[in-house]
Formats: C-alpha cells, structure tokens, sequence
C-alpha cells in the first residue's frame, strides 16, 4: 500500500506500564480523522497482568483493580488493527506509540505498516514561538480542551484537535512558503511531511495585501499605525478609560510628574515599588507630548519586554499610540544571513527544522526580534549565525524589508520608544541625537552606576586572538615582528595559564604580565592588529582574563575597564526633560543618586513609604551564619527549608547572589525530588518567569533581574526567600572604582554606599512580589548575619521602617507563614 493509498488518520495514544522498551500497554484511545473531520472514536483498557508502580497509577488514575477487569491485548488486537491499518499513525511523540503498539499487534500476528505523522514535530514547526510542546502545554494555549491528561482516549482527542488546528493552520500558509518548506520536510520524524506536501495541492499564492516577497521569502507586511487619540490633562479619566483600580499613590507620583514636567531641571521621584509607577509617569507625559517622542530606559531586556507587552500594549490599543521596543542588532534575525543558510545543504535534522519554524515565523513576525523563538537555545550556533551584525549593504535586497533597518526607522517615528539602559549608553556614546530633544525616562534608575562601569568595558576574544597571532607568525613582515608576535603570544599564554592555574581574578595591579603585553601591542606596526591596539588605548584601565562555556566549549577573554568613573550628566545629551524614577534614589544622607551621576542642579520629590499589612518579613534566626559553614552545608540548609515551605503549595520564588549557590540549591531539590525551576539551568530569565506566573512549578530559583527588574503580578499569595544579602562583591572591579571614586568626595565607602546599596536592593526585592492591592507576600531573609553583625541592625531597622519585620526560629516562621497566608 502506497502513502497516497492513505486517505484516514488514526490519531493515537497509549497509557503503558513505562516508557522503556519492556513496557505494557495499559489504555489505548483512539479517534479516526476523515475529510477535516472526526468520524469514530475508540477505547479500551487493558489488562497487563502487572503491578502498576505507583507513580504510572498517579500520573494516570488508572487502578490495578480496573485493570483486573479489562480484556488482555489478544482480545482486542484484531478490532484495533481492522481500525487503523488503512490510516496514517498519527500522535504527540510517535516514535513511543508506534512502536510499541506495532510491536504488539506483531505478537499477535498482525503487521502494521502504516505511515507515521509526529504532531510534536509539527507543532514546533507551524507554532515556532511557543516556549514548550507537551501536550498539556498546547492545550492550554491553543484551546484543545484536555480535560482529563493521561487518559489515552482524552490524550487522543485533544491530539486529534491538535492535529486539525496544524491542517486548518496549513490552508492558511501561502503556496510559495509551503514550497520552501517542503524542500525541508524530509527532516522531519517518519512520514509528517506528507501533510505539507498535501497542502501544497490546494494551497494558495501569497495574498499581497497581507504578504511580500523577497528573493524567494515570504514576509509579512507591515501594518499601517493610525493617528493616536488624544490624551486628557487629566490623569483620572485616562486612568478609568484603561479601566485600572484606582491607587492614591499611584495618583499622588501621577501629580509630581506633571509638576516636575514644568520645570527645566532633570526631574528625580523616588516611589515605592507596587504602585503603579509605568501607567504613572506614561498617562501624564504622553497627554503633555505634544508629539514629542517619549523614550522609556529600564535596567534589562526581560523588564523592557514586560513593559512592551503590558502597559504599552494596553496604551496602544486604547489610544492607536505607535510604540516600538527598541534592542541592540544582535536581537534581530538578519534576512540576508538566513536566506543564504536555506541555500546551504545540511545534514543536521535540527538545524532544519529550525529554518522550517523560521518560515513560518516570518509570515506572523511583526518585529523580527529572535527572542520570539523561545526555543533557540537548543541550537545556538545556527542563531549566531543568522542573528543580525548591524551592517547593511545599500545593494541588498532585502534593505527596506531588514528588521533591524525597519526598528531603526520605527525608533525615530513612535509616541513611546522604551530601550534598556545598556543600548541606551552604547548608543547615546556613539549618537547624541538619539536621546536629544526627547522626553526621557529612567525607570529603575538605581541602577545606572553599575551600567555606566559597563560601558567603560571592553572585552577581546582571547581564544581567537592566539590564533590570529599564530598565523602571523608564520608570515611576519619583518624579523622584528615576528620576535614581537612571539613574545606577544607566550606573555598571553602565560596570562592565561596562570589565571586557570588561580581559578582567579587577574588585573595589572596585581600582575606585571598585562604591562608587559600593554608595552608589546604598542611596538605593533601591522594594521591588521588595530583593534587590539584600540583595546589596549587607554593609558588608565584595569585588565583581567575571564572566561565562558559555549556549546561545551571554553572561550577565554581579555577584559579591559577604565579606571575613571564617568559623569553622566555630561555624558547626556540635552533634552526637553529627564526624570529618574526609582524606589530607591537617595542612598543615604551622604550619597544619592543624582550625585553619583554627577548632577548639580536637580529637582527631587518623593513619596513616603507606607507600610502594608498585606506584607511580612521573617528573618530566620536558626540559619547558620554564611561565614562559618561551607557552601555545600549552606545551601542544604537552605534547600531543607525549601522543602518544608514546598508543602504550604504556595508560589516561592528563590533570590541568590551567586550562580554556585543557586545551582547546588537546585541539585539539592533534585536529590529531595521537589519539582522547581532555575534560572539558566531551565531556561533564560525570561522564559522562567512566565512559565513560573503559568503555575508549572511553584518553586522559582533566580538572581540578577530577578532582584530589581521583574514584577510578579498573578499570584494572589507569594513567598519570597532571600538566600543571601545582596552585598557587593569587595573583589569586583566596580566596587574598587566607586571605593576610590567615594573617598575622593571624603565618603566612607561602606557606611555611605555598599551597605545603604545593600539595603536598597533588599527593598525593592520585596517589592517585587507585592504588585496589586489584593496580594498578600512573605518575605524570609535567610542571612543570619542580620541579627549578629554589626552592621546587621542597621540593614534591621531600617527594614522596620517600611515594613513589619520580626526575627524567629524557621519552626516558627513556617507556622507564621501559613496562617499569614491563609
């Protein structure tokens, strides 16, 4: 029998006894596809004369005793095999099913020689922006009503429903792309290409009023942005027009934007997290505009993407404002780079069905931004490869069509642009228009200090550089040179084996190598060496080696950072006005932030913090203290108040400081067999999170943006635990920078800065889970240095002053926490 002699789908899926090669059938459910439509169903349970462990009758509810009842495989073989042997096999993960029914039914005398569909493989392809692929998954966000998972005839059906929403999804694919796509559709699992090569029969020639084509590819087109309505002075009616809950806070900071508005001076509002402060300072400034484009920095991607998804979303539908997220050229899939991988034959089955998934990704893509492709991790080499390097030829042809090129142009045209402050330095250094005459707003502006050291550093690919110089040495332009190469190449290589040698921190201060290497690349007299000579440029600058795993991989860097800290008001641009919004902008009375920044003349407003009594914090006094245990004890400390806390059921999300805590936390949680996520280890920061706020795991283990740069918005009741206090690395180059930098302004570093900086962090971490009125939120500060040391009782009151805190025996805490959050 030929595949076209093929015209039904059996849709399949069993339950089994496990997922090895000896197991059982269970359960099977069935549902028969004909012309687009379910035309029989069928189920069955089956007796395998075995125990059930306990963990297969969980995760499908099915008892031994039912199984007692049911019919042995033999008895229903033949019935199954007149059913399906004239339909193609189609299931979520096919390989597992197939298999094992067919083994089956061989016993019993039957071949099944069916062709084979996978709808995991399918779904990655015709829905390449979702984040996983379970059936579970996909019933929730496609609607496929899976109302009992892990039954076979339930798994079936919404299997079945998957596997009509892909065809249905298939009609609406233009004949040109579906081409394209079936010159890749051998790479995919068994026969599921086939249903694209059916498709192609009655597909379709692009529709031009939604499509273009270029060079082969079908984009989509760009929408055309009406004329935004007009706001009302007053912010009230905005407020009830998006329909938000009415917040005094948020209308008393609503009040000192319009205030600060009228004045010449930048403009710095310190307000506590949790009231609302993106609608606050958007509604007022866009009435205010007056065409004037408003530019929105926050600290990290993850945060510039929650603000582009919520709030401006909801501003954009309600006021048809043009609003455009704005990130460097690496995040965006460069056209010219992809079309030339599609013209590249490759044996790598991933590495195709990624181009697959691209395809069809450009006929949804507004943006461009790869970050839509939540699963790109598994292949990164191929997405450097086709990510965007910020050169466009004027010759290329998909010029006007280049997403980076068309986010530039976007950027110059919208009400609302909102970047992250990393992009906003790099670009404001090399382009002063970029921020000139706007309206700018610094959101979570704490931490620009730490991004402007950024900025001063510079990083050189030391791996690739000992490679250039090897080959230069073979062929030097003169005698002189090659004796430079030389002992260019032996001081690096002794740099670098002494840094892995010391697992440690290497600088010119501590280490004569980097001057001697500095004083070498200087005597260069080849051209081709002029990048490292600009990296080496600065008479002033600390130096370090470090280095990072890619694709198994280790690649060593040389690291470069000016020893001077820069003064951003001069850096700054002029604008029509600047605010700097932040919970936490007056450091302590000796330090703010606008003398950080280097600011003279400034207006500064705040709101005091009022105290929540939907809000506790518990320090937990039976911890042992960090200084006098080893990380691995620490860490199964932490790990056992983990599981206790697990068993309230209850969203906690986990803060650490440093990335060996945070992974040993979480391999400690394995051996406990509690279900957790952990950032970098279960995905980027960003996809954690949202798969955190869908309730998949109640256990979140994060650091960095976790700490000051995202909102948690959809739990009702949330536990926070802070593993560590926040301090400062003393060994961070930073750190030794704002030292100096302090003492020159006759500070005293710790008491004035990194301590106040400590307690700061702390505050706006517990802001973090405490979003809406209706929220309550458990804060547990592990760190017990809090109640020994000295400095301990400062970080305590000052605790005390903006929220309830106590300190208590974990025992007691637990208790505490459940009735708390009852």
């Amino acid at each position: 029998m030929t595949i076209e002699s093929f015209k039904k789908y059996a849709v399949i899926d069993l339950e089994a006894t496990g997922t090895g090669s000896q197991a059982s059938i269970i359960q099977v459910g069935i549902v028969i596809i004909e012309g687009n439509q379910i035309i029989e169903t069928y189920q069955t349970d089956v007796n395998p004369h075995e125990k059930l462990s306990e963990h297969i009758k969980s995760l499908t509810g099915i008892s031994d005793q039912q199984l007692e009842a049911a019919p042995d495989f033999e008895q229903v073989a033949k019935e199954i095999f007149d059913l399906i042997s004239d339909c193609f096999f189609v299931a979520h993960n096919v390989k597992f099913d197939a298999n094992l029914l067919a083994e089956s039914l061989f016993f019993e005398g039957y071949e099944l020689r069916t062709p084979r569909i996978d709808t995991v493989e399918l779904a990655q392809v015709f829905y390449p922006t979702l984040e996983k692929y379970s059936l579970t998954y996909l019933s929730q966000v496609l609607n496929l009503e899976l109302s009992e998972a892990h039954t076979a005839i339930a798994d079936a059906r919404a299997t079945a429903k998957l596997f009509l929403q892909i065809q249905d999804k298939l009609k609406s694919i233009p004949l040109e792309t579906l081409e394209s796509l079936a010159t890749f559709s051998d790479n995919l699992l068994f026969e599921s290409g086939i249903v694209i090569n059916q498709a192609l029969a009655a597909a379709k020639p692009y529709d031009n009023n939604k499509y273009t084509k270029v060079n082969g590819i079908i984009l989509r087109k760009e929408e055309r942005i009406p004329s935004p309505l007009k706001l009302s002075q007053d912010f009230s009616i905005n407020r009830s027009l998006l329909d938000l809950e009415v917040r005094p806070l948020q209308d008393q900071f609503a009040q000192l934007v319009e205030e600060a508005f009228l004045q010449a001076q930048p403009s710095f509002i310190q307000a506590q997290a949790g009231i609302g402060k993106t609608y606050g300072y958007l509604l007022p400034l866009l009435a205010r505009a007056e065409g004037n484009q408003i530019l929105i920095s926050v600290p990290t991607k993850v945060l510039q993407d929650q603000i582009m998804g919520q709030e401006l979303t909801i501003l954009r539908e309600a006021f048809q404002l043009s609003c455009h997220s704005l990130k460097s050229p690496a995040n965006y899939l460069k056209l010219d780079s992809f079309q030339a991988s599609l013209e590249e034959l490759e044996d790598n089955r991933l590495v195709n069905r990624y181009k697959m998934q691209l395809l069809v990704w450009l006929l949804e893509t507004k943006s461009g931004d790869l970050d839509e492709i939540k699963q790109k991790q598994r292949f990164a080499t191929y997405f450097d490869q086709i990510k965007h390097d910020g050169q466009l030829l004027s010759s290329s042809a998909f010029y006007d069509y280049d997403f980076w090129n068309r986010s530039y142009h976007k950027a110059k045209q919208a009400n609302v642009l909102v970047t992250n402050h990393a992009y906003f330095l790099h670009r404001v250094e090399d382009d002063k228009v970029f921020a000139k005459g706007k309206i700018l707003v610094f959101d979570e502006a704490q931490t620009l200090p730490l991004q402007l050291d950024q900025l001063a550093h510079k990083q050189l690919q030391l791996t690739s550089f000992l490679q250039e110089l090897q080959e230069a040495i073979q062929t030097p332009a003169s005698l002189l040179e090659k004796r430079l190469l030389e002992s260019l190449s032996f001081e690096l290589n002794q740099a670098l084996e002494t840094y892995y040698h010391k697992q440690g921190h290497v600088n010119d201060s501590d280490n004569k190598d980097f001057k001697r290497i500095k004083d070498l690349v200087g005597e260069l007299g080849s051209a081709s060496f002029e990048q490292v000579k600009a990296f080496f440029k600065d008479q002033e600058a600390d130096y370090w080696i470090s280095h990072e795993l890619k694709n198994e991989k280790r690649v060593s860097y040389l690291n470069s950072s000016s020893k001077h800290y820069i003064n951003f008001s001069q850096f700054l641009p002029e604008t029509l006005k600047t605010y700097f919004i932040s919970a936490t902008l007056q450091i302590s009375p000796q330090v703010s932030l606008a003398d950080l920044l280097g600011f003279e003349a400034y207006t500064y407003a705040q709101i005091e913090h009022q105290k929540s009594a939907k809000q506790l914090l518990l320090v937990d006094s039976s911890m042992p203290l960090v200084s006098q245990t080893s990380p691995q004890d620490y860490c199964q400390e932490i790990a056992k108040r983990l599981v206790g806390l697990s068993q309230l059921k209850k969203p906690i999300l986990i803060l650490f400081t440093s990335r060996q805590y945070m992974l040993l936390v979480s391999s400690f949680l394995d051996e406990a067999a509690i279900p957790h996520l952990a950032q970098e280890k279960n995905g980027s920061s960003y996809n954690v999170k949202k798969r955190f706020d869908r309730g998949e795991q109640t256990l979140l283990l994060g650091m960095g943006s976790f700490w000051e740069g995202v909102d948690f918005v959809h739990a009702n009741q949330m536990i926070t635990v802070i593993a560590r206090l926040p301090f400062d690395n003393p060994k961070d180059l930073f750190v030794t920078k704002m030292s100096h930098y302090l003492l020159s302004q006759n500070k005293l570093p710790f008491k004035d800065y990194f301590l106040p900086m400590t307690i700061l962090r702390l505050k706006q971490a517990i802001g973090r889970t405490l979003r809406r009125s209706d929220q309550r939120s458990v804060v547990l500060i592990l760190d017990s240095r809090i109640l020994v040391k000295e400095y301990g009782q400062e970080i305590f009151s000052s605790l005390g002053q903006d929220f309830s805190i106590k300190s208590e025996k974990f025992e007691d805490s637990f208790l505490e926490i459940e009735q708390f959050l009852i």
